[in-house]
């Protein structure tokens, strides 16, 4: 869709706005300035430990590239087998899987090249995810990170996420000794992911006690886990963290964290303590309908972020201010129609731009984002979707 209708009343002092008129719509734009400053802000939180780029929030293989050249940045947390071999082959030369697979095809065509055999790294917590990878390794061997349970149980409340079967240092003990059986695996790492720490916005004093509970929690227990798969196998890395707790108190048994949202800082992120992140990705579609005086329809911009489905995985309208989804319609995958003063405005062919809830997701409905700096496109970079793949 070209834009042909003009845009009378836009706010002329806001050049991320201005730089694109005249480019299709929708249009995914990321505001240069303000990605740089986050990716200043996040390796400064992080101090001394390097970030291993969470690719899931980005999707962009060119902006993938062109943080890892940045300070304090080194290699990638992948979020799909087959997106970490992609990744591998283009370059990228330390992938961590952070999610088990299933992908035989894809884990055998790693064990079978010699150099991505080194550049990748398959996720596990199960013995039989060891014994898929060695199936799947055919004698060769491969990299292997335990993913253990950063949850915290109070009583019957479980805080945190469902993810790994690995809790203790005695079950990571096991497991290491497990692993340490196959010939044809390498156990090299650990993943801590504090999901309920990293995960959550600091929302009011008793979110607040349970991230400084769940951190002492972990400070202790990953040592405990470290020492106790450290007497079966040699470990290269530790991985912790994420955006939202890039700051903490992290004890010496962690090598370095993972992080990527912070880079476009979406909705989600917007109720963190002790961050200076700036939003930095946008998306804009068009309007198409006025049925009313206060209502402006745009064309599509339903893109729901992942999670409990709700209004916080809503994308948010944020330019023109005063508009606001309508809550018997929400956000819809051809029209959203907003109501609001803003929408008075507005006339057909104006833009209305919009934040995701979650970052990365956004990616997934765009073969190119816009690149803007000073009220100007100065580059342009396709999406995995623009590449021509999709990681499910």
């Amino acid at each position: 869709m070209r834009l042909g209708l003009p845009q009378r009343r836009r706010d002329r002092g806001a050049e991320l706005w201005d730089a694109v008129q005249g480019v299709g719509a929708p249009v995914a734009v990321l505001d240069l300035a303000a990605c740089d400053h986050n990716v200043a802000e996040m390796r400064s939180r992080a101090g001394e430990l390097p970030i291993r780029l969470a690719s899931k929030s980005i999707r962009v293989r060119g902006l993938i590239e062109k943080v890892l050249a940045e300070p304090g940045y080194h290699g990638v947390l992948a979020y799909s087998a087959a997106e970490g071999r992609w990744l591998a082959e283009h370059g990228v030369d330390d992938v961590l899987v952070a999610y088990p697979t299933v992908d035989i095809a894809t884990v055998s065509a790693v064990a079978a090249d010699p150099a991505l055999r080194e550049r990748v790294t398959f996720m596990a917590d199960l013995p039989e995810h060891l014994q898929l990878l060695d199936r799947a390794a055919r004698g060769s061997r491969v990299r292997v990170c335990l993913d253990v349970d950063s949850s915290l149980d109070l009583g019957p409340v479980h805080l945190g996420v469902h993810r790994s079967s690995v809790h203790t240092a005695v079950e990571a003990g096991e497991f290491a000794r497990t692993a340490a059986g196959f010939a044809s695996l390498r156990l090299v790492g650990l993943m801590f992911y504090d999901a309920q720490i990293a995960g959550m916005q600091d929302t009011g004093a008793a979110i607040r006690l349970v991230k400084r509970k769940s951190a002492d929690d972990l400070r202790v227990r990953r040592q405990e886990v470290r020492a106790a798969v450290e007497q079966h196998v040699e470990l290269e890395l530790v991985n912790a963290g994420g955006t939202g707790s890039l700051h903490a108190d992290w004890d010496s048994s962690v090598t370095e964290l993972a992080a990527g949202s912070g880079l476009f800082t979406p909705t989600l992120f917007d109720g963190y303590d002790d961050t200076d992140l700036r939003p930095a990705a946008f998306y804009a579609t068009p309007v198409v309908r006025k049925p009313r005086r206060d209502v402006a329809v745009a064309f599509s911009g339903g893109y729901a972020a992942s999670g409990v489905a709700g209004p916080s995985r809503a994308p948010r309208p944020v330019h023109p201010k005063g508009l606001s989804l309508i809550r018997t319609e929400g956000a819809g995958e051809v029209q959203t129609p907003l109501r609001g003063k803003g929408a008075r405005g507005l006339e057909l062919g104006d833009l209305v731009w919009f934040r995701h809830a979650k970052a990365g997701e956004m990616c997934e409905r765009f073969n190119e984002i816009v690149l803007v700096r000073d009220g100007a496109i100065v580059d342009r970079m396709p999406t995995y979707r623009g590449e021509g793949q999709n990681f499910g």
